[in-house]
């Protein structure tokens, strides 16, 4: 499958993987790339020298491109930007900011930039600002979510932009990329399907989550602070849905304090009292593991099928 998104990056797929932060690592990011998607180490606020390890971890198991997410407002942004540079980064994808200061000197070292956005507005401000294509990410999406639904923001992002399109939140299997295709996305972004990826390194417990979802398994919490998250129901986010309707600054306090660490606390020490286990609404649609190259050729040739098999059958019936 050729869209533009595949002749930019010189991939065989239009499939990112999800920059999650604490999982999105060296390992999963080569398997995904291996597999012909985009694998995206995610730099969360880890120091710039356990990064560029994971960078040099994943091009020692591939020689296909790799992408790097940076959160801008993280205050190692300065030192990933460069070293997204100094490693010959081939994409980076950014998010929590505007990445125009740094657009300069990425096009200058052949980077292609790709921002995750949550509204048109911000889209458009990425195209002018000299973004190769936008990541445009609805609420169905794990993590840290905007108010807009996948369904509605893809084609008003579309509409609204001369870049690419890459639609993320809610695609699960092949009829989600089919989806995201019709709504004029060149390519998908899927971080909670690779959750269950046998390269995955997460707790059992976080994968045992996942696995056993259904699809009233995630709520989100943080609206109240305006840092909206979405995650798998827990003692932490029953928890703190409890505080945020009471409102006041100490609640917020506590909240804060409580899910300090606790994304951590869920990855590596699978900890279901104080974790908090980011994962989106398709979740529920997840049952088995398998390796990124399986999980990858699922979504295409499932993808494949339904827009096939479609087009056949309203063909028929409108001859």
């Amino acid at each position: 499958m050729k869209t533009r998104i595949t002749e930019l990056l010189g991939i065989e797929y239009p499939i990112f993987q999800g920059a999650m932060a604490w999982i999105a690592e060296g390992t999963l990011a080569a398997a995904v790339s291996e597999a012909g998607g985009l694998g995206i180490i995610a730099g969360g606020a880890a120091p710039s020298d356990v990064i560029r390890a994971e960078i040099r971890k994943a091009r020692a198991a591939t020689n296909k491109p790799l992408g790097l997410n940076i959160m801008l407002l993280s205050p190692n942004a300065d030192d990933l930007a460069q070293l997204a540079i100094e490693e010959k980064i081939e994409v980076v994808t950014t998010g929590a900011g505007n990445p125009a200061k740094y657009i300069p000197a990425w096009k200058e070292a052949g980077v292609k930039v790709i921002p995750v956005v949550a509204s048109v507005a911000l889209a458009k401000r990425m195209e002018r600002s000299g973004a190769d294509a936008v990541i445009a990410e609805g609420m169905e999406a794990g993590g840290h979510i905007g108010e807009t639904t996948t369904m509605a923001l893809v084609p008003q992002v579309v509409d609204a932009v001369e870049i690419p399109v890459i639609g993320a939140g809610g695609v699960g299997d092949g009829r989600g990329v089919a989806s995201m295709l019709m709504l004029g996305a060149e390519g998908v972004q899927c971080g909670t399907i690779f959750l269950t990826a046998e390269e995955c390194r997460i707790s059992d417990k976080y994968k045992e989550l996942v696995l056993k979802a259904s699809d009233i398994s995630t709520m989100v919490t943080g609206r109240a602070n305006g840092h909206p998250v979405r995650a798998l129901k827990s003692p932490v986010t029953r928890k703190c849905a409890q505080l945020e309707k009471t409102g006041d600054d100490r609640s917020l306090e506590e909240i804060e304090q409580m899910t300090a660490g606790s994304l951590r606390k869920a990855v590596q020490d699978g900890n279901f009292e104080e974790g908090t286990f980011m994962a989106g609404q398709i979740a529920g649609m997840l049952h088995e593991s398998a390796p990124c190259k399986v999980i990858v050729q699922k979504l295409m040739q499932g993808a494949c099928d339904v827009i096939t098999q479609r087009a056949a059958r309203f063909g028929k019936e409108g001859e």
